[in-house]
């Protein structure tokens, strides 16, 4: 197969790389990641040798192949040197010069360089079909008063659960912005500050789905129904999904927030695609498909032939 994608074991970093091969158009071959102890060294030379299992690496090589994170960075760059142009997402260590194409986020702040595409957020798996198409499951959500706020809900980056009362004030000031609300939480989330979501829009017309129902999660009709977004700044794939709408983004502290989480926020404030909860709206925009112009700049460069 001509594209393989080194898959990381971790959702999100996986994510870079596999939507941007989904939005190639091309079959693609998936290639698993087992890492082992040695991936964690920071390898100055194309190598396996962090991978726990190389059955998978066998010829005939690819032509392109598309990766994501650094411990996968060593292992693109060893494809590269069998004849593979390659695509890496996020910062890749060393050996950031042997890749034919880098994309890494504002929030990075990367060097200048020819290989280089600097984007807005990170690289993901929502497409602008599935955004248009993702309303027509929830009429319950169409049915809410406008102007409707979606309010997405993570929480501390490395804790157990965001506070209740984190979580409240969160919730009534997303109610504040418009006549209903529509609330998914998260894993991070936790059971209580859901309630406390739950209590603090008893009065406001909204629907809320609390992360590990047995119903469908409305999360993408959200997305696409919302006049308003509130996003908390934990979860830089929520905010780089976020932007594929034109709804005004504004970016919720749940708390526990690190300084690559501090950066993306100020990234999308200071290039006014976002501001924080609390502040006035920001001024309108186009969706922005960053997914998409990684696909065009691929093709820019003839990287896939």
């Amino acid at each position: 197969m001509r594209v393989w994608v080194l898959e990381d074991p971790r959702a999100g970093t996986a994510a870079q790389a596999l939507g941007i091969a989904e939005r190639l158009g091309e079959p693609f071959r998936r290639i698993p990641l087992r890492f082992g102890p040695w991936a964690k060294v920071p390898w100055p030379w194309p190598s396996l040798a962090g991978q726990a299992d190389r059955g998978e690496f066998v010829p005939p090589w690819p032509e392109l192949v598309i990766s994501a994170g650094r411990r996968a960075a060593p292992v693109a760059r060893w494809l590269r040197a069998r004849g593979a142009r390659t695509v890496h997402a996020m910062r890749p260590g060393l050996g950031a010069r042997d890749f034919d194409l880098l994309v890494i986020g504002a929030h990075d702040a990367p060097r200048p360089a020819p290989n280089l595409l600097v984007i807005q957020g990170a690289a993901h798996r929502l497409t602008p079909e599935a955004l248009a198409a993702a309303p027509a499951g929830f009429p319950e959500l169409a049915a809410l008063p406008s102007p409707r706020v979606a309010l997405v809900l993570g929480g501390p980056v490395r804790a157990e659960n965001m506070t209740p009362e984190a979580a409240a004030a969160i919730a009534r000031q997303a109610a504040g912005l418009g006549a209903s609300v529509m609330a998914t939480t998260s894993r991070r989330t936790g059971v209580t500050a859901a309630e406390a979501v739950a209590k603090s829009l008893t009065e406001t017309p909204h629907h809320l789905h609390r992360w590990g129902g047995t119903r469908a999660n409305p999360y993408l009709a959200m997305l696409a129904l919302a006049d308003r977004l509130v996003v908390t700044g934990d979860s830089i794939s929520m905010l780089s999904e976020a932007l594929m709408t034109t709804a005004p983004l504004l970016i919720a502290d749940p708390g526990g927030l690190g300084p690559r989480h501090r950066a993306m926020a100020d990234s999308l404030i200071e290039a006014g695609l976002a501001a924080r909860l609390g502040e006035p709206l920001p001024p309108p925009r186009a969706a922005l498909d960053e997914t998409g112009r990684v696909v065009a700049e691929i093709s820019a460069r003839g990287l896939l032939r």
